[in-house]
């Protein structure tokens, strides 16, 4: 049998048993729910189900260390009392439902690091993006079609961050195995002029971008009669503006709404009517922007107007990598001939963005093949790295993320921390003792790491460096922590 906080657990008596406990604490009456949060994580005996259950109560990680608590629908949630049946037909059910969400992991232990943020797809229908994202993803396969919204929910997939410092430290400390760090990157449905509005998937694609953290649009750079365009030609600077203009109005109605809200100060005093008078000004200096049709990350706002602006999550706030799809003729010189190439960047560059020129085709087709071929291949093609990687790593250094390594006989492994980030917060993503106890972090630069060959003579040569509690980690630092708890 499983077991809760309160002991085993039996198909028979299991529930009776959490009641009679949860009781003691607080109520007469509690919902399956309100059991579950209790109990914070229930298993219930694996023959009931042929596995064991997920449990009602979810953490569902929402921003860098903070958390959402998600509950299953009230279809799960059965009166006490209720025969086991009804429990076991709503939990089966409860299964298909949260078959996404993440099992709570074991205490301390991180099962993803904080910085686990989200990259979304997003572009006009049949311009690659499944196409890119199974390259991507390999081994996960997102339905890839030549008609519109052949992806309708958003597919997603943890991408390993290439890096070839882990590969280096791996071979200096003779590591059994290397881990590297990920991305997260969501494949979202292709969206349509007037979807702020409802058209083609209207609302349900704005939500999958809103809960994204930065956006990679795909933008078709080639011709070919086979492949449809929902517009019926080849376009980059009509396409991002379709799009660009889309999220700008599903922003301009949302900060309407707002400014109702925060508007009404008459009954608000002191401190909580001057935060609304701040929020108000940065919504109306941001509502003129989207006026002139531009993107709400254009606007500069003050240290105090941020964190205001930002439990909004507004879609054109959000960084962007524009991602240049072309064929495989033009990936030799990166798009140098190519006019469409040529007009997507004129635009970025007005945007602040980057671009980085990529063939979903041909990083299809690496993806299918074995690893001693790729290399070959893309020689052939007269390019050097993959469009992928440096995709990847543009996208990992806008989100504002940075890699630091621990390196040992064991395992190398790169971790995964926002810029700025001190010793201790570094320390912590690795495990929750580690930041609590944290007394000094060992630290070697990569370059000084990879001269000395090991920690020890790191030390000899004097470039080991005792770090404490307000040292900031640079990118590619090798650490050692030292902990006491």
């Amino acid at each position: 049998a499983s077991h809760s906080l309160f002991g085993p657990l039996t198909s028979a008596s299991y529930l009776p048993g959490i009641v009679r406990s949860a009781r003691k604490n607080t109520m007469s009456s509690l919902s399956l729910s309100s059991c579950m949060r209790t109990t914070r994580v229930v298993r219930v005996k694996a023959s009931t189900f042929g596995q064991a259950v997920r449990p009602c109560a979810m953490l569902r990680p929402v921003a860098p260390g903070a958390c959402r608590h998600t509950s299953t629908p009230q279809a799960v949630q059965p009166p006490i009392g209720s025969r086991m049946s009804t429990f076991t037909a709503g939990m089966a059910q409860g299964l298909r439902v949260s078959a996404a969400a993440p099992l709570i992991s074991r205490r301390g232990f991180k099962t993803t690091t904080s910085m686990a943020l989200k990259t979304g797809f997003v572009g006009l229908p049949n311009v690659g993006k499944s196409t890119l994202f199974n390259a991507l993803v390999e081994g996960t396969k997102a339905e890839a079609a030549n008609f519109p919204f052949c992806t309708i929910e958003p597919n997603v997939g943890l991408v390993p961050v290439p890096d070839e410092r882990l590969d280096v430290l791996s071979n200096l400390s003779k590591s059994l195995k290397s881990i590297s760090t990920t991305v997260e990157f969501v494949d979202i449905a292709g969206l349509v002029k007037g979807a702020s509005e409802g058209a083609g998937l209207g609302n349900k694609f704005l939500s999958h971008i809103r809960e994204c953290d930065m956006i990679v649009q795909v933008v078709r750079c080639f011709e070919d009669e086979n492949i449809v365009h929902v517009d019926g030609k080849v376009n980059p600077v009509s396409d991002i503006d379709t799009i660009n203009l889309e999220l700008i109005f599903a922003d301009m109605a949302q900060i309407e709404k707002r400014l109702e809200r925060v508007s009404k100060t008459g009954r608000k005093s002191g401190e909580e009517k001057e935060k609304a008078e701040l929020e108000k000004a940065a919504l109306d200096k941001i509502m003129a922007q989207l006026e002139a049709g531009k993107p709400a990350r254009t606007v500069t706002l003050t240290d105090e107007e941020q964190p205001l602006i930002e439990q909004l999550s507004l879609l054109s706030m959000k960084q962007v990598i524009y991602a240049a799809n072309v064929n495989e003729d033009d990936l030799g010189d990166q798009g140098a001939n190519n006019e469409n190439v040529a007009a997507l960047k004129e635009v970025a560059e007005k945007d602040g963005c980057q671009v980085v020129v990529v063939s979903a085709q041909v990083e299809s087709e690496l993806a299918d093949m074995e690893v001693e071929d790729r290399q070959e291949f893309m020689e052939a093609l007269g390019v050097k790295t993959s469009g992928l990687k440096t995709l990847i790593r543009a996208t990992y250094e806008s989100l504002g993320l940075r890699t630091y390594f621990t390196s040992g006989e064991k395992e190398t492994r790169a971790w995964t921390i926002k810029a700025g980030m001190t010793a201790p917060q570094a320390a912590g993503v690795i495990h929750t003792d580690f930041e609590r106890g944290f007394i000094r972090a060992e630290t070697v630069g990569y370059d000084d790491f990879v001269e000395a060959k090991d920690m020890v003579a790191a030390r000899a040569a004097g470039v080991l460096r005792s770090e404490g509690k307000d040292y900031v980690v640079a990118e590619g630092d090798v650490m050692l922590f030292r902990f006491n708890v």
